[in-house]
């Protein structure tokens, strides 16, 4: 008898067509009614309360209620993350969509992924942090290495105290637009909330989109300038507190 967890309950309230869609919505990381979710998956109400109940009884929604009004939201990242799993999965297993990615070319260059930076920008991003070093892809996963600690630490963002929470630390995301890696998890929200408090960039109101000002945008890249970039510690293997992400 196969003891392990029964993925089969789960995975049928994730494989309906409006359950999908609802899940797909809140995937923006905002608190929606049941009548919006309706409405984007082309159901009435009632069919949307009834699915929306599901996924609470199953633990991938949770409801706040303000007043009269009930708003609906992912459970956490952990949901979030596999719902990004299966979009990644969904495009590598279908040719149909390889042409097909945002028609707003502002949802194509820069967009939240629940709490972290996707599309073009957010690839930029990845890419150069690999390319200086800031994290290394090793066969266990991505690493964030001493350096790339430094340049957290350099940038406003404690690398040490995220590492210490529960969720994610850092983690490759397929960008579903792009075809290619940005980073998520908790590193991935800390820098999203970093460039917005820094004022480079808003996210648009009832949209995904993350605007950038022209000089926002330009600081973004200047992160990765040579100079910008703190100096390799010389550390000892023993001695190295590079972070594995995970």
């Amino acid at each position: 008898m196969n003891e392990a967890p029964n993925i089969v309950r789960v995975a049928a309230l994730i494989g309906d067509n409006a359950r999908a869609e609802a899940l797909c919505a809140l995937m923006s990381d905002r608190a929606l009614t049941a009548t919006e979710l309706a409405n984007m998956a082309g159901v009435t109400k009632q069919t949307m309360s009834f699915h929306l109940g599901k996924l609470r009884e199953e633990g991938l929604l949770v409801v706040e209620k303000q007043g009269r009004h009930r708003y609906f939201r992912l459970a956490g990242p952990h949901v979030a993350e596999l719902l990004e799993s299966l979009m990644g999965l969904a495009f590598r297993g279908d040719d149909r969509h390889l042409s097909i990615g945002p028609r707003d070319p502002a949802l194509r260059k820069a967009r939240v992924c629940y709490d972290h930076l996707a599309g073009e920008l957010g690839v930029f991003v990845y890419e150069q942090m690999l390319e200086t070093d800031i994290l290394q892809q090793l066969p266990g996963g991505l690493q964030l290495t001493n350096q790339g600690r430094l340049w957290f630490q350099k940038h406003g963002i404690d690398a040490d105290a995220l590492a210490s929470s529960q969720r994610s630390f850092c983690r490759a995301c397929l960008d579903w637009s792009e075809r290619r890696n940005h980073l998520a998890g908790a590193l991935g929200a800390a820098l999203l909330a970093r460039i917005q408090a820094l004022g480079w960039a808003k996210r648009q109101e009832d949209s995904r989109v993350i605007v950038f000002s022209a000089k926002g945008e330009a600081s973004l890249r200047a992160m990765f300038a040579v100079h910008n970039m703190p100096p390799t510690p010389a550390t000892s293997p023993l001695e190295s507190c590079s972070l594995v992400c995970k």
